[in-house]
């Protein structure tokens, strides 16, 4: 048997090999996984119509074609709904800067569940402290009920702290809501502003 005869052949066939292996493209990454709740599906959202800020009437099919962050709280809040405003749109800012044209097809809300003191001017002082996109809307307490009612919210009177104070207890949930206004996940609002615009990085396209 001719032993140079083989070795030829066989370098040649691994030199083939090697060479195919290092052409083929690496294997993709599998996809991130959103840091919130994935509600795809669930029942959440729904008609409602509304004042704006700006004092101009809003239905909830004026947002068609827009992915939507919505939260439903109150100004008066003493802690959680400034503390929960402020990492959404602190992730909205950074998911700003890293995508804007994908920022560009976002419109975030800010639903008051108090309208008897959060007129449109005071909605106006608490939204446009956060960021100028945020829109805040109130309404009459039958149109926030309605509002409320379709994204299945938790609100109600709480504390009385005397002279016409008082707090209000409600879920505390930020909502990201594709053009269709269907549900895509509940935003980490916990987990702080990075993983905010991680999801919103995941979720609009």
């Amino acid at each position: 048997m001719n032993r140079r005869a083989m070795i030829k052949p066989l370098s040649f066939v691994l030199f083939i090999a090697l060479s195919l292996s290092a052409c083929q493209k690496p294997a993709a990454a599998p996809p991130a996984e959103l840091v919130g709740t994935d509600i795809k599906g669930a029942p959440f959202g729904g008609p409602f119509t509304l004042t704006g800020e700006d004092g101009k009437r809003y239905a909830w099919d004026d947002f068609k074609g827009k992915y939507r962050m919505v939260y439903f709280g109150y100004a008066f809040c003493p802690d959680a709904c400034p503390t929960d405003v402020a990492v959404m749109m602190r992730g909205f800012q950074k998911f700003e800067k890293e995508h804007a044209d994908k920022a560009a097809k976002m419109q975030p809300l800010f639903v008051t569940i108090d309208p008897k003191r959060d007129t449109v001017k005071v909605v106006k002082e608490f939204t446009d402290s956060f960021h100028p996109k945020l829109l805040g809307l109130t309404g009459t307490q039958a149109e926030v009920d309605t509002a409320a009612k379709a994204f299945r919210v938790y609100a109600t009177r709480g504390k009385d702290l005397g002279k016409g104070n008082y707090l209000m207890d409600h879920s505390r949930f930020a909502y990201l809501m594709d053009p269709d206004g269907q549900p895509i996940v509940i935003l980490p609002v916990d987990k702080g502003p990075d993983a905010v615009a991680a999801d919103l990085a995941i979720a609009v396209q």
